[in-house]
């Protein structure tokens, strides 16, 4: 049995992962802002029997996960960090104003830095541990409106990969999970287009999301996934999970900078058949009766 803290566990891949950990017979610390506005896994919890605990962590918050993490490893060591915690923002980079930007990285990107200098030091000193990073396909894809959001995945793709180099001599196991197209609702929120832009990206991403989450794998998905590597002795550092995640990869490694520039620059109508062509999705705006405009 190990001792899981997961950050993010309210809804989505968080939730679904603390449940797997749980069912697993494994001893979790389920960590969210609010815990009174997101009852469910407690409920659920409870209703199995499960060894899951709730906490009360604001990523953004040194003090908060100072203080959480702290009384936590004062019982008992952490042997697992599962760094889930994040929001999404989309916008154009000239539009979206610098506070947005900010707020993204500090959820997404430092809030994972302050979780893992909390538990770091006493994997290292037991010569025992694993952090998992749930990042996203978007931490190595970057299409527009996502610039926000893909920055920070990014950043903590690339402090991912150094912290594996830092902590491979202390036996201590730091894993990359990359989702894909996976039903979630802040991927439900994408098909609403965030503002009027004189840019197209957003509206275009809105089809996109809108016709792939008809068929996207739920998040139980890269719970299952997290609670593998977890649960293995693995030293592999990236994993892309869902089933077009591996697929997007490639794709973009097929084409030049050049080539996916010039994608994202095209005119809809080059757009709408591109994606046509190459997948199949006919993603054109619809009037109200089904008729294409």
């Amino acid at each position: 049995m190990k001792t899981v803290l997961i950050t993010g566990a309210s809804r989505g891949i968080g939730f679904e992962t603390a449940l797997a950990f749980g069912r697993a017979g494994h001893r979790v610390h389920a960590t969210m802002r609010d815990p009174v506005r997101a009852p469910e896994l407690g409920r659920t919890a409870a209703r199995e029997e499960l060894p899951i605990s709730i906490s009360v962590m604001d990523v953004d918050s040194d003090e908060s996960v100072r203080d959480t993490i702290g009384a936590i490893q004062e019982g008992e060591p952490i042997d697992v960090l599962v760094n889930n915690a994040g929001i999404e923002r989309r916008g154009t980079i000239e539009e979206l104003d610098l506070a947005v930007f900010r707020a993204v990285m500090e959820t997404n990107y430092f809030g994972a830095l302050r979780c893992m200098q909390a538990v770091l030091p006493k994997m290292r000193v037991r010569a025992s541990g694993c952090v998992i990073n749930v990042t996203s396909v978007a931490g190595r894809i970057c299409t527009s409106p996502f610039g926000p959001y893909a920055a920070s995945k990014f950043a903590l793709e690339a402090a991912s990969e150094a912290l594996a180099q830092e902590v491979r001599a202390f036996n201590v196991r730091v894993a990359i999970v990359e989702p894909g197209m996976i039903d979630t609702v802040m991927a439900r929120g994408i098909r609403e287009e965030p503002y009027e832009s004189v840019y197209p990206h957003a509206r275009r991403m809105a089809a996109l999301f809108t016709a792939s989450l008809q068929e996207a794998a739920g998040p139980s998905l890269v719970a299952e996934k997290i609670l593998d590597i977890a649960e293995s002795d693995s030293w592999q550092l990236r994993y892309p999970v869902g089933p077009d995640a591996q697929g997007v990869l490639d794709w973009r490694a097929s084409m030049t900078d050049e080539e996916w520039t010039d994608r994202g620059g095209m005119d809809d109508e080059t757009w709408y058949a591109a994606m046509e062509r190459d997948f199949g999705m006919d993603l054109r705006p619809k009037e109200p009766g089904g008729h294409d405009e």
